[in-house]
Formats: C-alpha cells, sequence, structure tokens
C-alpha cells in the first residue's frame, strides 16, 4: 500500500510537468545567404540585439537573424496552429492575423478570428517597438493551447502591421515569458496564467535546448528534469525582475579578465541566440579567441582551429560557468562564426550559445535563475 501510495504522488506530480518540444530549425540568416540576399538584408536591418531591452512604455524587440529554436503552440476552438519563439526577454504572446497583407504575415500562418468559437476582441490596441520597426494590431481573448496545457481566456496581440524583417523568419509570432512589468497593455503574460488557472505545480519552467540535433530541445513548464543536466542547480538571484536579470562578476579567459571588469549585468535570454556585450568587451574576447571582426560585427575563425581555441569563463553572482570553442563557434556552409555580438550598449545578454551549454530554470515566483550543466 505506501508503495502505491508514493507510486501515486509521483504520478500526481509528473502530470503537473508539461513539455514543449523545441525545434532548432534553419536561421534568416542561411535562408538569406542561400537565396544571396544576407549582404543587402544585413545593410537593411543592423543587428541590435539589446533593443528590446531598453524601451520607454512599451516592448521592444530586435531581428536576430540567428534563431533557431521554435515551439508550436495553438490558439481557439477548434484549434489553430503556430510556430512560435519562446522568449524569456519579451512578455506578450501575438500571432500573425488574417487582417495583415504584409510580406512578414504573408509568409506565415495567420490567425483567423471568425473560425474560433471561443474568440472575443479585447478593448485595446496592440503596438510592439522593434529595434528595426513595429508589429501593429489589436488585442483579443481566446483558448491558448501550450503543450498539453489548455490556458482560458488569455489576452494575446493579433497582427495587422509586422516589421518587414520577420518575413524572413521561421517563427510566425512570439510567446513571451518575462515578467508582467513589462508587457504591452499590462497584459497578463500566458505563464502567469497558466499559474493562477493551476495548471502547474510550481511557479517556474525550464528550458533545455540541444547543440548540433534538430531534436531534443524544451521548454519544461512547472519544474526541472534532471536528466537534462549533470550535478546540481545553482541558484543566483535576479537583480531586477522585468527580464531575466543577474549580477556578472567577470569573463575571463585563460584566468586573465577580458570583459566585464568590475562586475556588470546579464541576462538570461532565449530570444537572443548569441552572447551579447559593449563593443569594445566584445571584440577583445573575440580578439583573444583568434577570431577576425567585419565591419557588421561578425566575428570569423579558422574552422581548424576551433580545437586549440580557449575556453571562456562567465563568473556570475561567485559563479562560475565555462563555455568552450566547441559551444561558442558555430559551423556552416559559408565558414565558422564566433557567438560572440556587439550589442552596443553596457548591457549583457547571454543567449542560446550560452543556454546551451547551461540547463536554465526560471524561478517567477522566487525571482531566481538555476542553472546547471546540460547533457
Amino acid at each position: 500500500m505506501k508503495w502505491l501510495v508514493v507510486l501515486s504522488a509521483l504520478v500526481a506530480f509528473s502530470e503537473c510537468l508539461h513539455r514543449v518540444p523545441l525545434i532548432k530549425g534553419k536561421t534568416a540568416r542561411e535562408t538569406l545567404q542561400e537565396k544571396g540576399l544576407w549582404e543587402q538584408y544585413r545593410k537593411q536591418y543592423p543587428y541590435r540585439p539589446t533593443a528590446k531591452f531598453y524601451q520607454t512604455g512599451t516592448e521592444s524587440m530586435t531581428n536576430d537573424a540567428d534563431l533557431s529554436y521554435y515551439g508550436v503552440v495553438s490558439i481557439g476552438t477548434p484549434p489553430q496552429s503556430f510556430t512560435v519563439i519562446f522568449d524569456t526577454g519579451s512578455s506578450n504572446l501575438w500571432v500573425p492575423s488574417v487582417y495583415c497583407s504584409g510580406q512578414a504575415c504573408e509568409n506565415h500562418n495567420r490567425f483567423n478570428p471568425q473560425q474560433s468559437s471561443t474568440f472575443k476582441w479585447g478593448s485595446q490596441a496592440l503596438s510592439i517597438q522593434y529595434g528595426t520597426g513595429s508589429m501593429t494590431g489589436y488585442l483579443a481573448i481566446d483558448t491558448v493551447e501550450v503543450g498539453s496545457l489548455s490556458v482560458a481566456n488569455q489576452v494575446f496581440g493579433l497582427s495587422k502591421t509586422e516589421a518587414a524583417f520577420m518575413a524572413n523568419m521561421k517563427a510566425d509570432g512570439i510567446l513571451g515569458l518575462a515578467f508582467q512589468s513589462i508587457a504591452s497593455d499590462n497584459v497578463v503574460p500566458v505563464f502567469y496564467n497558466m499559474v493562477s488557472q493551476g495548471l502547474v505545480s510550481q511557479n517556474l519552467f525550464s528550458v533545455y535546448l540541444s547543440g548540433n540535433s534538430e531534436q531534443g530541445s524544451e521548454v519544461l513548464f512547472g519544474g526541472t528534469d534532471a536528466s537534462l543536466y549533470t550535478g546540481e542547480i545553482t541558484w543566483i538571484p535576479l537583480t531586477s525582475a522585468s527580464y531575466y536579470q543577474i549580477k556578472m562578476d567577470s569573463v575571463t579567459i585563460n584566468g586573465q579578465t577580458v570583459a566585464c571588469a568590475g562586475g556588470c549585468q546579464a541576462i538570461i535570454d532565449t530570444g537572443t541566440s548569441l552572447i551579447v556585450g559593449p563593443s569594445n568587451d566584445i571584440n577583445n574576447i573575440n580578439s583573444w579567441v583568434g577570431a577576425s571582426t567585419d565591419q557588421y560585427g561578425d566575428a570569423t575563425v579558422n574552422c581548424q582551429n576551433i580545437q586549440s581555441m580557449p575556453d571562456v569563463t562567465f563568473t556570475l553572482n561567485g559563479n562560475a560557468f565555462t563555455v568552450p570553442a566547441s559551444a561558442y563557434v558555430s559551423q556552416g556552409g559559408y565558414g565558422c562564426n564566433t557567438g560572440f555580438g556587439q550589442g552596443g550598449s553596457q548591457l549583457w545578454i547571454l543567449g542560446d550559445v550560452f543556454i546551451r551549454e547551461y540547463y536554465a530554470v526560471f524561478d517567477v515566483g522566487a525571482q531566481y535563475i538555476g542553472l546547471a550543466k546540460s547533457v
């Protein structure tokens, strides 16, 4: 009988964990390179990854041509499916609508309100500012399915216009997982509603990003999966509960401080592909690892040198997290690039390059980030 009770408890607990598989797909950069349009694109839409973290009243985002992780959500009754970026650097959910006619919308799935029996219009217009444009549209209310979870009465955005750079992105829209304090129109984020509707057992979610495999990545709502990391989780308190912002002490190579001297602030962000920092610091890191930087900030290395390139160590709140060259160099059909990008501000972003190495737990309730070495 005792074992039956324990088994029942484990089953009940596992039912409170909800996995959403992430697909590692083709990036906008790869698509544009194949079309011979990459040089033209990056001249027209410069990379400004920190734009979304400096906003005045509206949530900002940027064109990140290297994002590659997408998940599927459904909206409405019967459900209409969309690929979205699960973005811990923003807080709104939005998808294209049938009322949007630009190429960015025509290239993606579009939500049709008339085909959902549970749809209701919201009372406000929606505008989200981007680093290189904007998304405007309408607020709406409907049932949103995320993995096995059905979130009732979720307020979300339906786009009417979208920034041109979205036309080349794989994802249809964005599902923001940051705090409500930065949500446009103060919309209650999807994860907040999961918690308030009793759909998850813990007020946290975790992210695992696989390295080379197209499959295996996931967002896990309501807990963690010990099979996806080794050792203990290191818990780091947030210094700001808007984004997942923490204290970074330094960046070192071979024991030498090469960036973030004297300390700085860093954001753990699934919606940024690279590790981003102030231009001078990033140039110094790229110089130390033997990279050549072009006029756009792209840093290239000889693919033959990866094995001999040094580790880069990020010390976060007194804890060292090391990223080897095999993790911070990406190899594609057009050569090898480092994953260190210029942000143009003092804020650091530890994006997918970092999260692939370290399983990340976003504790919304206690306001902590947990990090453990990924398997």
